[in-house]
């Protein structure tokens, strides 16, 4: 999948849009109990994301590959 939007929603969402036209959301909310994950508890740290197309990846450093977005999103 190759993202072509990610829109940050509230509640940890994030609504996706892929290449080839699949849409839906993304519940970050069961990966902030990660390390990586803790800054964007703090909802302007979750605005701070940037569309890699292959990923999705965050100032702090976070990220999530396409294809664990695709296998969760719904």
């Amino acid at each position: 999948m190759i993202i072509q939007q990610v829109i940050p929603k509230e509640n940890f969402i994030l609504r996706i849009v892929a290449e080839n036209g699949r849409s839906g959301e993304f519940d970050v909310g069961p990966y902030l109990k990660g390390e990586a994950f803790e800054p964007l508890k703090n909802p302007e740290e979750f605005k701070k994301i940037h569309n890699g197309k292959y990923f999705i990846e965050w100032e702090c450093g976070a990220d999530l590959s396409a294809d664990t977005i695709e296998a969760h999103l719904k």
